[in-house]
């Protein structure tokens, strides 16, 4: 079975008292509509995870990320048998390094959090699970199978 494939990247910070700090938004429409996620988006065709990556940073936050800066730090499968069109792959980056200053967009509106005090009750059921590692440096291969609500994870593999 081949999934969609998408990509979601975490720009993190130092704050200026020294908290580590990471780029999110709360999502204006589509695919989780409401949540607070990364950034991130589809795959055009012929794009690799990396060049999408690129391309959505820009589109959802104004910043302009050199490929080069990205980390690739995973790959997550995301299965919803209660709608199997939301099921897809995501791969997962890092980035410390970009240009300009974050900006709303039609998808968004990136916001700075503290990593101690991530939201991950306004993000997806899964994020719980990986993000504080990935932020960590810790790599990460996963499975997660959303229940009939599509909301909850109900397997983690």
């Amino acid at each position: 079975m081949s999934l969609p494939q998408v990509c979601v990247c975490y720009l993190t910070r130092r704050s200026p008292s020294g908290e580590l700090q990471v780029l999110l938004g709360r999502k204006k429409k589509g695919l989780g509509l409401g949540n607070i996620v990364g950034l991130g988006g589809k795959l055009e065709p012929g794009e690799s995870a990396v060049q999408a990556m690129v391309r959505e940073i820009e589109e959802e936050s104004g910043l302009v990320v050199a490929a080069s800066a990205l980390t690739p730090l995973g790959l997550l499968t995301y299965l919803f048998p209660h709608r199997e069109a939301w099921s897809q792959e995501s791969s997962v980056f890092v980035c410390t390094e970009w240009s300009g200053t974050p900006r709303e967009s039609d998808e968004l509106n990136p916001v700075w959090f503290d990593v101690a005090a991530l939201p991950v009750d306004d993000m997806w059921d899964d994020a719980r699970h990986w993000l504080p590692g990935v932020l960590a440096g810790i790599p990460v291969r996963a499975t997660f199978t959303f229940g009939p609500d599509l909301a909850t994870v109900v397997d983690r593999l």
